[in-house]
């Protein structure tokens, strides 16, 4: 059985509690889509957690928790949800989460991006929390965009974070913002790829065996539908 929580207005409608909530009768937690722009607040045993990459069924043991293909990661801002998380006592091991390789990656240029946009449009700026979510989805859709799998070869990562910064870099002078290197580029999430590489792996199979196994399944959704790029306002 598959259940979708899925908020019907901008946003904040408390989905992460109902998650959480129907944490309890399932076997697989997936989030497939949005960034960490966002959040959930959960509060068990009196303790508050607020998560924004990783789903709320980490707080629960024995359970399964997906990042899928569709979500936009920024990898150094999970790596420190995933030490709070650690520091709280709530164990985060390979057998809790997966991470799908297919998951685009929000880089540092991305955010720079999302200010020149902002900026761009003056009056009418969209208000954005500059986490440089849109660009990504942007760099996904027009394939110059890097997955999370091409993160884990060091010379494939340089190679396409340095065809993406010729375009990027002229942007953002445009605009007056900082322009990047490949190299501070990749070492600003370099120790990040390498802590979430255990992670890592194709989770379509994972998902299909869990479904084919008669596996209960919670996809919890990241934003309200009005947000939405074909729904939205």
């Amino acid at each position: 059985m598959n259940t979708i929580i899925c908020g019907l207005q901008w946003g904040d409608e408390g989905k992460g509690k109902i998650v959480d909530y129907l944490t309890e009768t399932a076997d697989v937690i997936a989030r497939g889509q949005g960034g960490n722009n966002a959040g959930h607040t959960v509060i068990a045993n009196n303790q508050k957690y607020i998560l924004h990459l990783v789903p709320s069924g980490i707080l629960w043991e024995g359970k399964t928790c997906i990042i899928g293909n569709g979500v936009v990661m920024d990898p150094t801002g999970l790596c420190k949800e995933i030490t709070n998380l650690e520091e709280v006592g709530i164990p985060v091991t390979t057998d809790k989460l997966l991470i799908s390789d297919r998951a685009h990656i929000v880089l540092p240029y991305h955010r720079e991006l999302d200010a020149a946009r902002e900026a761009a449009l003056g009056r009418n700026k969209i208000g954005t929390t500059k986490r440089g979510i849109g660009p990504t989805y942007a760099d996904k859709a027009n394939r110059n965009g890097l997955r999370l799998a091409d993160m884990l070869d060091e010379e494939v990562a340089r190679e396409l974070i340095e065809i993406r910064l010729a375009d990027a870099n002229q942007t953002l002078a445009k605009h007056d913002l900082p322009t990047f290197t490949t190299q501070q580029v990749w070492e600003s999430v370099a120790p990040a790829i390498e802590r979430l590489r255990p992670h890592v792996t194709n989770t379509i199979p994972t998902l299909h065996k869990a479904w084919k196994d008669g596996k209960i399944i919670l996809f919890g959704g990241a934003q309200g539908s009005f947000l939405g790029v074909d729904f939205g306002t």
